[in-house]
């Protein structure tokens, strides 16, 4: 019985590790596809959808599927990558300018460009996820991952780890970057923020639960005590 488990979790782990690799490989190609700048977002988008699909146990062709999800977002997805590769962009030439100087203001406008760009990633981490799981308008999308990334800064830390971490590895690795290193931040923050974007979902539908009960409660309390006396 314990070898038929453990046979079934390895089996498990090595084809998640395969399902990664690919889904590496298709971001880098899509994103070519898309010269890079117009690439990055709908594959970005067309990758956490899959993630998400992945992780409620769906199957499906991931080829045909990333293929499909690449065109049906390829706006939508730009939409939300380019303003936040402008503002990466903006921030890295900012802070390259000001860090170069000696002087205590510029010093201080470097480390508010760095900071800048610490949120900028945790909202990054949060954008595709949240794009893959929830129907909004598209300036919404920049918004809730701004409040969601500010309201849950555990959440928001480990994201960042997450990323750190995978940045440090690819450094130090270099040939993890086209098998590897972008599928597995994909995978690992898609599960992540599902997990934070359910746990979130059932803490939000508790409390109107919560309060539909108060308010009933409060309908019912003037008749139980109306013989009480007045304070």
């Amino acid at each position: 019985m314990l070898a038929g488990s453990f046979s079934a979790k390895a089996y498990s782990f090595f084809d998640t590790v395969l399902w990664i690799a690919c889904l590496n490989l298709l971001w880098l190609v899509f994103s070519l596809a898309g010269l890079g700048v117009l690439g990055v977002g709908p594959a970005t988008a067309a990758a956490q959808i899959l993630v998400r699909r992945r992780v409620r146990g769906e199957a499906a062709p991931l080829l045909r599927s990333f293929t499909v999800e690449y065109g049906r977002n390829f706006g939508r997805g730009n939409g939300l990558a380019l303003p936040v590769l402008l503002a990466g962009a903006a921030l890295a030439l900012n802070w390259n300018y000001f860090s170069r100087s000696g002087d205590l203001l510029s010093q201080l406008m470097a480390a508010g460009a760095f900071v800048a760009a610490i949120f900028l990633v945790a909202v990054a981490c949060h954008l595709f996820p949240m794009f893959a799981r929830y129907e909004l308008p598209l300036p919404q999308y920049l918004l809730m991952s701004s409040r969601f990334a500010l309201r849950h800064l555990a959440g928001t830390a480990i994201l960042l780890f997450v990323t750190a971490a995978v940045l440090f590895a690819s450094q130090a690795l270099p040939g993890l970057i086209p098998f590897f290193s972008v599928g597995a931040w994909l995978y690992v923050t898609g599960w992540l923020c599902d997990r934070f974007f359910t746990a979130n979902d059932e803490s939000v539908t508790g409390a109107a639960g919560d309060a539909a009960a108060r308010d009933a409660a409060g309908t019912a309390r003037p008749a139980v005590m109306a013989g009480a006396p007045a304070a």
